[in-house]
C-alpha cells in the first residue's frame, strides 16, 4: 500500500506522544520518511502531515510566483511559518506539540485521517463535524445530478 488510507483514533500518552497507526507507518517506511513535514491546514482545524514531497509541492507552486509579490509572501508564510518538522520515534510515535494543539484543539485523542499522499491530524469531535458536512455536500451533489458529483 502506497497511500494513506482510512482513519483511526489514538490516545495521547502522559508524555504527549501518540502512536501513528500501523498502516500509516508502513507507508512512511516504504517511502523512506524519517522526518515528517507538518503544516496547519488553511481551511480546517487540522494538521497536514507528509514527507518532504509535501513541502516540495508547496515550494514548486511558490516558484511560479514573483518572489516580491504578496502571493509569494502569503505562500511562504503558509509553507514555512505555519509549518514544522515532526520526528517519530522507534516505537512509531510522534509528539503532539503546542504547534499541533493550538491549531486543532487536540487534547487527549487524535484522529489520523488518510488523504492519499499525506494524512491529517484532527481533534475527534471536530473531525466528525467536518465529515458530516462533507457527506452532506456529497449527497447534495448526488441529488442535483451533477456530472462531477459524488460516487454512487
Amino acid at each position: 500500500m502506497e497511500r494513506f488510507l482510512s482513519s483511526a483514533i489514538n490516545s495521547i500518552d502522559a508524555k504527549g506522544r501518540v502512536s501513528v497507526p500501523a498502516g500509516f507507518r508502513q507507508v512512511l517506511t516504504k517511502r523512506g520518511f524519517r522526518e515528517l513535514y507538518a503544516l496547519q491546514s488553511i481551511g480546517h482545524p487540522a494538521i497536514d502531515v507528509g514527507g518532504m514531497d509535501l513541502l516540495e509541492r508547496y515550494e514548486s507552486r511558490m516558484a511560479q510566483e514573483d518572489p516580491f509579490s504578496e502571493a509569494f509572501a502569503d505562500m511562504s508564510l503558509f509553507a514555512y511559518g505555519d509549518g514544522a518538522f515532526l520526528k517519530f520515534d522507534a516505537e512509531g510515535r510522534i509528539t503532539v506539540t503546542d504547534f499541533i494543539r493550538s491549531h486543532t484543539g487536540i487534547a487527549d485523542k487524535v484522529v489520523f485521517v488518510g488523504r492519499n499522499d499525506f494524512f491529517q491530524l484532527w481533534e475527534p469531535s471536530q473531525f466528525e463535524a467536518h465529515r458530516a458536512q462533507a457527506r452532506q455536500r456529497l449527497l447534495a451533489m448526488r441529488a442535483s445530478g451533477s456530472q462531477q458529483g459524488a460516487p454512487e
